[in-house]
């Protein structure tokens, strides 16, 4: 997304800090996954390092150096930690599985000399959530002994989740989801289909990284599918049906949507139930929120994991 949309309390705070002198030396931004954050992050790095005189809003000309040398990797004053490649002669086989506390460590001859460009540095963390333990606690020492001119950004899906020393060591900003309008200017800048705005502003849950992973992957269609279930598959055929549709090599995207949305179904079924149908639900809940993790990372068959998942939003019938 070429723009940022929502959470303007979050951005005017850091603005103002910066703009008065009184700039925390670590920041936490923290809110659900794909509101914005990261890509904050970025601009708030680039406004830190740029200098005085940058507009409030955090835009930035075409021909901004420091921008163009954060892209590049060239920056001397700015270092991003986030999981590597498993693989650095494939990168496109995925990513480790956290931060490790050797990338945290490679931070020491960065801090240990002063700022190139300008009289700060910048260390952007994406997410804090991926530090390993004892990555997390070599950090800790960091935040606690601030190197002069050094500024940390955090970005964090699951604050809770961080040891309480490192929270307590920064200053929090919290980003929200973004609202039907926000959601409506983000996916249209992103370049979806006008067509499918609607759709996706539903499915997002006021994340456009959510909504656009879902795009083209006719998501109403798995929801339609789902609201038969729920009323009971006596006979199996609804499950499948689509467990068969939903095997094929081409459907993978369509699988893993239908794994992401299937949870967040019957929790919505949950809200509206009270006693043992309220306890039948959430037990549907957690079983379903245990296969759909388990089931991508053990590469568990497919056709069976849907049809598995298929039962579980069909129990949904037995108590009302």
């Amino acid at each position: 997304m070429t723009s940022l949309y929502g959470n303007a309390l979050a951005k005017q705070a850091f603005a103002a800090a910066l703009d008065g002198g009184s700039l925390h030396h670590a920041w936490l931004f923290a809110g659900p996954e794909g509101v914005g954050k990261a890509s904050f992050a970025m601009l708030a790095a680039r406004r830190v390092l740029a200098g005085v005189g940058q507009p409030d809003d955090f835009s930035m000309p075409a021909d901004d150096r420091t921008q163009h040398l954060i892209d590049a990797g060239a920056h001397p004053d700015f270092r991003k930690l986030e999981r590597l490649p498993k693989d650095d002669k494939k990168p496109d086989q995925g990513l480790a599985r956290s931060i490790t506390v050797a990338q945290v460590r490679a931070l020491e001859p960065f801090l240990g000399v002063k700022p190139t460009y300008s009289d700060r540095r910048v260390v952007l963390i994406d997410s804090a959530d991926d530090l390993e333990r004892n990555g997390a606690n070599a950090l800790l020492k960091n935040l606690e002994e601030p190197p002069p001119g050094t500024v940390f950004l955090l970005v964090s899906h699951a604050p809770g989740r961080l040891l309480p020393t490192i929270r307590s060591r920064c200053r929090l900003l919290r980003f929200d989801a973004l609202d039907d309008a926000d959601m409506c200017a983000a996916l249209s800048d992103a370049g979806a289909k006008p067509s499918e705005i609607d759709e996706l502003v539903g499915v997002g849950q006021g994340s456009p990284a959510q909504a656009l992973a879902m795009a083209g992957l006719d998501v109403a269609g798995l929801d339609k599918a789902l609201g038969e279930l729920a009323k009971g598959d006596p006979s199996n055929a609804v499950r499948a049906q689509l467990a068969s549709a939903l095997s094929l090599k081409a459907a993978q995207p369509r699988y893993e949507a239908f794994l992401d949305r299937a949870p967040r179904f019957i929790a919505d079924h949950a809200r509206n139930r009270t006693g043992e149908a309220l306890r039948a639900a959430l037990d549907a809940y957690d079983a379903a929120r245990n296969l759909a993790a388990s089931a991508l990372g053990l590469s568990l068959d497919a056709q069976g994991t849907v049809f598995e998942m298929g039962g579980i939003v069909a129990s949904l019938a037995n108590r009302r």
